[in-house]
């Protein structure tokens, strides 16, 4: 696909990072937290939430490439866990919130590919952008829900952790980041994201 072909892909991708940092907002503000809404990130409009080189300059640099995947993130929405009743089990539904709403839209893509599929074939542009949403999303919800600081999953497993491990587990985080690039670099994320992936397209698209 050349540079023209990948814009819609793009704008998808931009579409549901911010989608899953909205939906983190919207559980936080429902629990009890309006740190998200003060700071004007219940929004749809991408401007508030975008990262420079996460939303636009890393895809673009994929894009130019001509990488096989496209892959990217906004700035997290701001969460103050103070103003929760139960931190931990408020603070693991805002970080099951993302996941889920990838998951949410990975579905209903899938449902609306099912009918350009056979409507529209699947060379069609619009066919193409609907199959790499569900696979992106699919990607988001999976890797998001993987137990490394400041991963979603890392929020979700605090709510079910001993207390005398919750401490270190958060310290973890400052090392989050050099974990994860880690993993990526030695292919961990491949053999455990991918194939959940995979069978999550077989399910939604058919």
């Amino acid at each position: 696909m050349n540079f023209i072909d990948r814009v819609p892909l793009f704008i998808v991708l931009v579409f549901s990072i911010i989608f899953h940092e909205v939906a983190h907002g919207m559980v936080a503000l429902w629990r009890g937290d309006t740190t998200a809404r003060d700071a004007g990130r219940l929004t749809f409009n991408p401007i508030p939430h975008i990262d420079l080189f996460g939303t636009i300059l890393f895809p673009l640099f994929l894009i130019l490439m001509q990488s096989s995947f496209l892959f990217g993130w906004a700035k997290p929405v701001p969460v103050d866990p103070r103003r929760f009743s139960q931190a931990q089990k408020d603070m693991a539904l805002v970080g099951a919130a993302g996941p889920a709403s990838n998951l949410f839209l990975a579905v209903v893509l899938g449902l609306v590919a099912r009918w350009a599929i056979p409507h529209l074939g699947t060379a069609h542009m619009m066919t193409q952008a609907l199959g790499f949403g569900v696979m992106i999303n699919l990607v988001l919800a999976v890797f998001n829900l993987m137990p490394i600081p400041p991963l979603d999953g890392s929020r979700i497993l605090l709510a079910f952790l001993p207390v005398r491990f919750i401490k270190p587990y958060i310290q973890l985080e400052r090392y989050g980041m050099l974990i994860i690039f880690a993993a990526f670099y030695l292919g961990l994320f491949r053999l455990a994201v991918w194939p959940v992936v995979q069978l999550g397209m077989r399910v939604i698209l058919g």
